[in-house]
C-alpha cells in the first residue's frame, strides 16, 4: 500500500517534470484490472508494479481540482507516472486495483 509522502512540489507540473528527470518518463493509464502503457504497448497487473511516489495536490478553488500523482515502477524496469484527478476509488476498478492504489497516511507524530 503506498504512503502519501510529504510533498516538496509547489505544482503538479513541477512534480511531473522533476520525476521525468529521474527516469519516470512513461505515461500510465488506469484500466479496470491493470495499468496500460501505450508507449511500450504493455499492460501491468497489480502484482506487476510498485508505487514508489505518491503526492497529493489540492486545488485552490474547489475540491474537484484535487489530484494525486503516482510514480510507478514495473517488474520489467519501466518507470512512469499516473495522474489521478478524482481519486482511484472509481466503480470501474477491480478490487485488486483499488487496494493497490489505496493510500496509507503516516501519522506525523510517529515518523
Amino acid at each position: 500500500m503506498p504512503i502519501l509522502q510529504e510533498n516538496p512540489y509547489d505544482t503538479l507540473s513541477f512534480a511531473i517534470e522533476d520525476l521525468k528527470k529521474k527516469g519516470y518518463n512513461k505515461d500510465f493509464n488506469q484500466k479496470e484490472e491493470y495499468l496500460e502503457c501505450k508507449q511500450n504497448s504493455k499492460t501491468y497487473a497489480p502484482s506487476d508494479f510498485t508505487i514508489t511516489h505518491t503526492y497529493r495536490f489540492e486545488g485552490m478553488s474547489s475540491a474537484g481540482d484535487n489530484s494525486v500523482l503516482y510514480g510507478i515502477e514495473t517488474g520489467d524496469g519501466t518507470k512512469g507516472l499516473l495522474v489521478d484527478a478524482y481519486g482511484v476509488y472509481a466503480d470501474s476498478l477491480s478490487e485488486e486495483m483499488i487496494e493497490k492504489f489505496r493510500v496509507e497516511y503516516e501519522d506525523p507524530d510517529e515518523v
